[in-house]
């Protein structure tokens, strides 16, 4: 599947964060109210006296001015006053010296007296009447406020999981609208049998009255299952782009938080939002985050994974159909989602996504190489025949890892040779340095060698494209095969021959060491796997007709431990010789194969050690025509 991305933005793209107003606002009236009191308080160093010194001061003169708020009572020396006792100085005062004070005034008693007093010794009088009382407690209480709103606002900025510790349980879709770039059918490849599935689902969208007049409802959820990277989000885009209608879109984990009830609430409020702007098209991706098999745990139930999906079950059976709302899902595991999910009248219609076949991978490079500048030796068809079981997700990667690798060396436009370097890296992994220490060297070379010449010589076996010795990712040495033909239908024969090339290196080293190595590890992991398949799965064993789940395929430990095995320790043990035989048998056509090639393989060994990669066309002059 094709994933061409246009550049879009979701409306919750990474805009910056700003402190909100009102936040503002009350920082602004704190910084102002400190402003004020700072400087209508009599400036410079203060004390507090008692009334009566204050009473003695204004009868000696040495009072200037006095303010009047309430019952407080403050003021300016006219000489700076020491007292007896030096009394609760600012930190700013020069120790013993005061030039203003403060005091109390005695409400309660009265001192009718104290006006007249002032008067006549020439003091200046400045009378504030009281606040109100609602301003004062608002005065009291701002700092309050403003820490809560500070609170507030970090919880914000903290990111959803925040918001719902405050009881802000709304979902928060990423929303794609008619004024964004569409994505459409063309913009997807390799996937023609779902694009033909869901182009139903876009005719009722865009004439819903042809249904409603016959009595037809359209399917209300649609499952998109399909392995990692086939395009289940794009086709859901290309849905909605093509019936040019709201798309809501979210991924399932985004519901489910520490907080029970939290995700239920998302749930509403997500289709909520797209009954009012129907018709429209909601998609959660990764349905199986929350759409998973209840009851399946050992001990324990995520009690809100479980309501998220149980109002999600009640979503689905709520809405009327005639509204025009559509649920598209994906997953890579249909298998682990719960049965009341998948029945009819919920999502009742599920669209498999394969892997591309090669006319699909064509078309996906296609499309990935619109934005490429590309030299005239490229061939399209040559590369889709080169990525047999790539997925459009791998298919863009090669593509972008082909143009770094043209800027890297700095040419003008994307060759021929840069897709080969680039599939190589994709396929193999990263290239390391080779391998100094001669005896290794020499031990790879064969065991690839012994890969290869089985490979060659082995009818029905994956032609090989090429054999190196230079490290790629974990492994020290590759043999690349590649299927000459899309299979999909595996004979017997034919697994019994990819058994044969998985044991032929293991097999080499026998040969000409006489002992083995670690390398054979990976292989005999992969035969062995393989064999058990073919026993227990597909028949091919002295079983017969049985067959038997794979107890690694069991998506639930809670269901495993609650099974018992389905065959008894007779059974096992026919199975583990049957297994064996298989083995056995592929190790000794692989050691047939050598022995007959012996010259040809030391021949091929030699090559190698000189050249570290050896191609196809080489092959062929050593090993002869490969056998069909």
């Amino acid at each position: 599947m094709a994933l061409n991305h246009p550049p879009g933005q979701s409306p919750q793209g990474s805009q910056p964060r700003h402190l909100p107003t009102w936040w503002v606002a009350l920082v602004v009236v704190l910084i102002i109210w400190n402003l004020i009191a700072f400087f209508s308080h009599p400036g410079g160093a203060t004390v507090t006296i008692p009334y009566t010194t204050f009473l003695a001061q204004v009868r000696s003169g040495n009072v200037v001015q006095v303010q009047i708020n309430g019952d407080r009572i403050s003021g300016t020396f006219a000489r700076p006053y020491t007292p007896a006792v030096q009394a609760s100085p600012s930190p700013a005062a020069t120790p013993g010296r005061f030039t203003s004070f403060q005091t109390t005034f005695p409400q309660t008693v009265g001192d009718p007296g104290l006006v007249p007093l002032l008067i006549s010794h020439n003091v200046t009088i400045d009378v504030t009447p009281n606040a109100p009382s609602w301003l004062g407690a608002l005065l009291a209480w701002l700092p309050a406020l403003l820490l809560f709103g500070f609170f507030i606002w970090i919880l914000q900025r903290s990111g959803p999981g925040a918001a719902t510790a405050l009881g802000f349980g709304k979902a928060k879709p990423h929303r794609y609208d008619s004024n964004q770039p569409r994505v459409t059918f063309d913009d997807v490849a390799g996937a023609d049998e779902a694009k033909a599935e869901l182009q139903e689902e876009v005719d009722f969208l865009m004439h819903p009255a042809k249904y409603h007049a016959l009595g037809a409802e359209i399917p209300k959820g649609v499952l998109l299952a399909g392995p990692p990277g086939t395009g289940k989000t794009l086709l859901a885009r290309a849905v909605a782009g093509e019936a040019n209608v709201p798309f809501f879109s979210l991924n399932a984990s985004e519901f489910v938080e520490m907080f029970v009830g939290v995700g239920a609430s998302r749930v509403r409020d997500l289709f909520a939002q797209a009954k009012a702007a129907a018709p429209a098209i909601i998609f959660i991706d990764e349905i199986d985050a929350v759409g998973r098999r209840r009851g399946a745990g050992v001990g324990t139930v995520n009690d809100e994974r479980e309501q998220t999906l149980n109002q999600l079950l009640g979503e689905l059976d709520g809405f009327d159909p005639r509204l025009g709302i559509i649920v598209l899902a994906a997953t890579n595991r249909p298998d682990v989602l719960d049965p009341a999910l998948l029945r009819p009248g919920r999502f009742d219609r599920q669209v498999t996504i394969p892997a591309p076949d090669r006319r699909g991978r064509e078309g996906i490079l296609k499309i990935h190489m619109r934005k490429l500048r590309l030299s005239d030796d490229i061939d399209v068809s040559v590369l889709a025949a080169a990525t047999v079981g790539m997925s459009g997700a791998d298919l863009a990667n090669l593509c972008n890892e082909a143009a770094l690798g043209a800027a890297r060396l700095g040419r003008p436009a994307v060759t021929m040779e840069d897709f080969e370097h680039a599939l190589d890296r994709v396929r193999l992994g990263a290239m390391h340095p080779q391998l100094v220490d001669p005896n290794d060297r020499r031990i790879v070379a064969y065991h690839e060698s012994g890969h290869t010449v089985v490979a060659w010589l082995t009818p029905l076996a994956d032609p090989v494209q090429k054999v190196t010795i230079v490290p790629h990712g974990p492994a020290l040495g590759v043999t690349e095969q590649i299927p000459a033909r899309e299979q999909l239908n595996l004979s017997e024969a034919y697994l019994k021959s990819r058994l044969a090339v998985m044991l032929g290196g293991r097999t080499a080293e026998e040969i000409v060491f006489n002992s083995v190595t670690t390398g054979a590890e990976s292989d005999l992991v992969q035969a062995t796997s393989l064999a058990r398949q073919m026993v227990t799965t597909w028949g091919m064993g002295s079983l017969g007709l049985l067959a038997f789940k794979s107890d690694e395929r069991q998506p639930f430990l809670g269901y495993e431990l609650a099974q018992n095995r389905e065959y008894s320790d007779e059974t096992a043990a026919r199975i583990d010789r049957d297994m064996q035989r298989l083995l056995d048998e592929a190790h000794e056509a692989a050691r047939q194969c050598l022995q007959r090639a012996r010259r040809e393989l030391d021949q091929l060994v030699d090559l190698l050690l000189q050249e570290e990669t050896v191609t196809a066309a080489q092959l062929t002059q050593i090993l002869g025509p490969r056998a069909v």
